[in-house]
């Protein structure tokens, strides 16, 4: 078996025997076609016959061989199986004229008892309805790291030395062979024995074959102990090459995870061992042993490297360098698993040591729980004390512009390898976490791990085949035709090259189109398969009826597509991919529109001089506005995806209304820009506001000066009209990496958009954890059930809400009676769900009921320190980790409590409502029912209160006092009682309380003041609601600014305090710590 093909790991050798003497046809959950490969070897000798569901006359073919009794393998099935298949899966024979017979379809066939039938799917992990598993054997040949290993060494030494392998592989033939003769030899003597009668010693012929046997025996266990000597020998050389094959293995599983990651991310076993041998024949050749596996080693892993990288996104190849060095070091056991999991999820475990925090601004709440967190740890035992007694140190190294590369106070950098130095730096400085893993992996395996390979489409073209089409995995606002249009040109195909764009009814004529190029040796480009989904499995099966010997041999298959779980993993697993993005960066982008333009395009237009400098405008804004959204919820409260095709339309719309007026209609551009043609994306109000403020601020009078500031910094000027080369002279000038200023943002945003980048990476590499854990650590679900039980100890306790509805009645003068009562209802059915779920878990951990998908989601969360969905669902929007999320749930329950013993609050804590719109409306209607006034007339007037005031012990006549707000973007002048320009480094700061005071008919403010909206969580996007605002939005605040202020307020765009629009200042009532 082994020698056809089985996996010599001990898992498959189980399922072997499994497939050869079970009563059922086996269906082999096969990813990596070892299964397949193993059975079409094995049965080769007997003819097998090989189908698939989408070939025509795949019945007929059974039909033969039910018939003859050939064996036949069904491959690459789906979900769900054919009704015609029924009657072989259940293998319902019957006697018919003496002849046993089976009746498939309309036809009745006589049935030989030689037939066989396998079934194998390339699903990773399927799931079949109960009617299919009790028709079939299911068994899972998905390869080990043990097997891939075994595999791997025999193409290495195959390759290295094929007279080793060569004499290996004869000897477990020669081994198997003298054991069935032994076998033999001992089954004809039973029979021998079994049959004699009377005297044994009387009975010749058993005499001499016993004896014939014992010499016969003694040859075979002569040459059975030369072989074992043989075998130790040439195992001991063919186990040099074991760390090569070791640390293939260890890839394809790195590979293997990324498909965790985006569903586009598919690469099949043959592929991947293909890239193997060609890295075994192309490394340099070496006579010493030692420097041979060396060069083998650093070959094979950047070969691999470099060949995934050029199909994964840029976001995406750190995670994948990361991820190897990781395992790498996981395999030399130098990965201590509770550490690893601190730098993942940034928490050792829901239980801190309650420390007190020194008294330090910069020491914010989240440094000081994520140390607390780490000195749980054996070897950061201490470092809590070692912060608060040496802080002068420790404020340099959290001070430091390159915190990765500073040592670490203290004897800490002597102690600590560099991935626990990597978690010291996650607690103090998590926005360079990801420069820090730069560092770790040039480290252990090199500098070039970080420096992906440029894009390169005749490398890629060179490595694909008539066979093998090419995918382009694109990202919003990518288009790889332009390129794939001049290599063509290159390769003088221009007129062979046949583009479709793909969606309702184009599959057919696409079809059509494919079945000529396979004739005439052209080439095909099918766009957009995302969003031909339905027809996407006729392409599959298209590809996969492809015969070599009819197919021209310059016939090309060219792909787009946008990331899809619809997109076939067959053609995914056999083609080679390259991701296409857009340029980044304001710099980048603005060459790539200048590159399309021409002198000839720019002079065309009767007024040069003001198309020019509106066109450069236009460009400008476009680029800002697609570099924002890098700053996540600080661009934009949702993620729009504008396309070069926005920018097009306005360039269009700017040459038709220059012509058409005799002045520049500055008005008409910006409504038409604004508000249709980038607007028409935008469904946030307050993104709609920023994004006004950001085009008003260039499309204007002054944009016709060549001094005009487009944005802050001397290279984002205004230049006079020109000419391509001088405008890409301009822009080439400007740097790769903007400062955030020249977006209006705060040098801060920088950071945040760091440790939304390092919060991303870690959460996607804590999804792709092994359930089992690794390296040293405690075990898994000891982990789960010491969280789960530290979390059931806090003994959360339902709100009694028949005694509740006794002391606070529903009263017409006082609606807080009715907003208390619907928090607690709220609350009880958060600590219902939270407490059940949570005994069901322990429940399940020790075996007493059965582990559901839900729970165990549940316990991958509590592992993760993630809030499981459960919980999730039935509370309140957070972005806290779990140890967070229970302190804050904590917090807000007293909260309540404390209402229901005291009566209501002199301040109300407006963080802890669990729907504070509630809250607001009770407060207008409380005041509208006081004097009899119509409840639309009334809205707040806002003061800002002094520090102290959060304290007071008397609740205003009118209104209500709030606090537990943080603000982003901006900082307060508590002496002033203003809005001013954050400290660096100091992303949030805690504002104090307002006075929410109802007036009538309040006219709107005509300056001074920035209208600051106040959201739930840091995401800023929730839900959009018939109000025009997302479910995340609370109310919105009138702050005084010191900004220049003039003009009024309109619903989108106010013209006063622009400055903090574009900083995008905003109040919260939680963060995500």
């Amino acid at each position: 078996w082994q020698v056809d093909g089985l996996p010599a790991d001990t898992v498959s050798t189980e399922n072997g025997i499994i497939l050869a003497s079970a009563r059922r046809w086996p269906l082999c959950v096969d990813p990596q076609g070892q299964a397949n490969n193993w059975i079409k070897n094995s049965n080769a000798s007997a003819g097998i016959e090989v189908v698939k569901p989408s070939d025509k006359e795949f019945i007929r073919t059974l039909e033969n061989a039910v018939r003859f009794g050939t064996p036949v393998m069904m491959e690459n099935i789906l979900e769900s199986l054919d009704p015609a298949l029924d009657p072989i899966l259940l293998k319902l024979t019957f006697v018919q004229g003496g002849n046993i017979v089976m009746k498939i379809g309309d036809n009745v066939i006589p049935y030989h008892q030689d037939f066989r039938f396998y079934l194998t799917t390339k699903l990773p992990n399927p799931h079949y309805a109960p009617e299919t598993c009790v028709k079939l054997t299911i068994l899972n040949f998905t390869i080990t790291q043990e097997g891939l290993e075994d595999q791997l060494l025999g193409i290495t030494v195959a390759k290295e030395r094929p007279d080793l392998e060569a004499s290996k592989n004869e000897l477990v033939a020669s081994n198997a062979r003298m054991a069935a003769q032994l076998k033999d030899i001992e089954s004809r003597i039973l029979k021998l024995l079994s049959e004699s009668t009377g005297n044994i010693l009387d009975d010749e012929h058993l005499i001499n074959t016993l004896a014939q046997s014992k010499v016969t025996s003694d040859e075979i266990s002569v040459k059975a102990e030369q072989a074992r000597v043989t075998e130790i020998e040439i195992d001991t050389t063919r186990n040099e090459y074991r760390p090569v094959a070791r640390r293939a293995a260890l890839l394809f599983f790195c590979v293997a995870d990324m498909s965790g990651v985006d569903p586009m991310y598919q690469y099949s076993m043959p592929w991947f061992v293909n890239l193997f041998t060609r890295a075994i024949e192309d490394s340099e050749k070496s006579d010493d042993m030692a420097q041979r596996l060396e060069t083998l080693l650093d070959f094979s892993t950047y070969l691999i490297y470099e060949n995934i990288c050029r199909s994964l996104f840029e976001a995406h190849k750190l995670l994948f360098s990361f991820t190897v060095t990781i395992r790498i070091l996981q395999a030399k056991g130098e990965v201590n698993a509770d550490e690893y999991r601190f730098f993942l999820s940034g928490s050792a475990g829901a239980k801190r040591e309650e420390t007190k925090r020194p008294d330090a601004p910069w020491i914010t709440a989240a440094v000081w729980n994520a140390v607390t967190s780490l000195s749980t740890l054996p070897k950061f035992e201490g470092l809590d004390k070692s912060v608060a007694q040496k802080l002068s140190l420790w404020r340099a190294y959290f001070d430091s512009s390159d915190t990765h590369k500073e040592r670490i106070p203290g004897s800490w950098q002597a102690e600590l390898d560099p991935l626990q130095r990597l978690c010291v730096l996650r607690c103090f400085r998590p926005d360079k976490v990801v420069p820090g893993m730069q560092m770790l992996v040039t480290h252990y395996i090199g500098a070039r791990y970080i420096e992906a390979p440029p894009f390169n489409l005749a490398t890629s073209f060179r490595d694909a085949s008539n066979l093998l089409p090419i995918v382009f995995v694109l990202s919003a606002g990518a288009d790889p035709y332009d390129s794939l249009l001049k290599f063509a040109n290159e390769m003088r195909f221009s007129k062979k090259l046949v583009a479709i764009s793909l969606g309702q009814g184009q599959g057919p004529i696409a079809e059509r189109l494919m079945s000529q190029a396979i004739e005439r040796g052209t080439w095909v480009l099918l766009q957009n398969c995302h969003l031909a989904s339905s027809w996407m499995p006729k392409l599959e099966a298209f590809v996969e009826q492809y015969n070599p010997d009819q197919m021209h041999r310059d016939y090309r298959l060219w792909l787009t597509s946008m990331p899809s779980d619809k997109f076939p993993v067959l053609i995914l697993q056999n083609s080679v991919k390259m991701t296409i993005e857009p340029p980044r960066g304001v710099k980048m982008n603005l060459l790539g529109s200048y590159n399309n333009f021409t002198d000839t395009y720019l002079d065309s237009h009767p007024k040069r001089k003001e198309f020019k400098k509106l066109l450069y405008g236009l460009c400008c804004f476009h680029a800002l506005l697609q570099d924002r959204r890098k700053f996540g919820a600080l661009g934009f409260n949702i993620c729009y995806e504008f396309t070069t095709g926005d920018l097009k339309c306005c360039i269009l719309q700017l040459e038709t209304f220059l012509a058409r007026y005799d002045k520049v209609p500055y008005k008409v551009l910006v409504n038409l820009f604004g508000h249709i043609n980038y607007g028409g994306r935008i469904t946030d109000d307050w993104d709609r506001r920023m994004v006004m403020t950001l085009l008003r601020g260039i499309i204007n009078e002054g944009i016709m000066d060549d001094e005009f500031q487009i944005a802050p910094g001397r290279e984002y000027y205004s230049p006079p009209p020109g000419t391509v080369a001088q405008y890409v002279n301009v822009i080439m000038t400007m740097p790769l990496s903007p400062h955030p200023n020249i977006f209006g943002l705060h040098e801060n945003a920088d950071i945040t958009c760091a440790q939304n980048e390092t919060n991303e990476l870690c959460e996607i590499m804590m999804s792709l954890q092994p359930k089992a854990a690794g390296g040293g650590g405690r075990n898994r679900e000891d982990v789960i059930e010491e969280v789960a039980l530290e979390l059931q100890a806090r003994a959360l306790r339902p709100f009694p809400l028949a005694e509740i509805s006794v002391a606070y009645p529903l009263l017409y003068e006082e609606s807080m009676n009715t907003v208390l009562s619907q928090e607690c209802i709220r609350y009880n059915k958060l600590i219902d769900v939270f407490s059940s779920s949570l005994a069901a878990l322990l429940k399940a951990l020790k075996g007493l009921v059965v582990m559901s998908a839900e729970l165990e989601a549940m316990a991958d969360a509590l592992y993760a320190n993630q809030v499981p969905s459960i919980w999730a669902k039935a509370a309140y929007p957070s972005l806290k980790a779990l140890g967070g999320w229970m302190d804050d749930l904590v917090q807000r329950i007293a909260f309540v409590q404390r209402w229901v013993n005291d009566g209501p609050p002199p301040v109300f804590w407006i963080s802890g409502f669990f729907f504070p719109q509630a809250f607001l409306t009770g407060t207008l209607q409380n005041y509208a029912r006081k004097y009899s006034l119509a409840i639309d007339t009334v809205s707040f007037d806002f003061e800002i209160l002094h520090e102290k005031a959060a304290v007071s012990k008397k609740r205003p006549d009118d209104g209500c006092y709030i606090h537990g707000l943080f603000l982003e973007g901006a900082s307060w002048n508590h002496v002033g009682r203003t809005l001013v320009e954050a400290k660096p480094k100091e992303l949030y700061v805690a504002f104090p309380a307002i006075w929410l005071n109802p007036k009538v008919d309040r006219p709107p403010p005509t300056a001074g003041v920035y209208s600051c909206p106040v959201y739930k969580t840091l995401t800023r996007a929730g839900t959009l609601s018939t109000t025009g605002h997302s479910t995340n939005f609370v109310l919105m605040v009138e702050l005084p600014s010191e900004e220049e202020c003039s003009g009024v307020f309109s619903r989108y765009c106010e013209t006063f305090s622009s400055h903090w629009i574009k900083r995008a200042v905003a109040l919260f009532c939680a963060l995500n710590y």
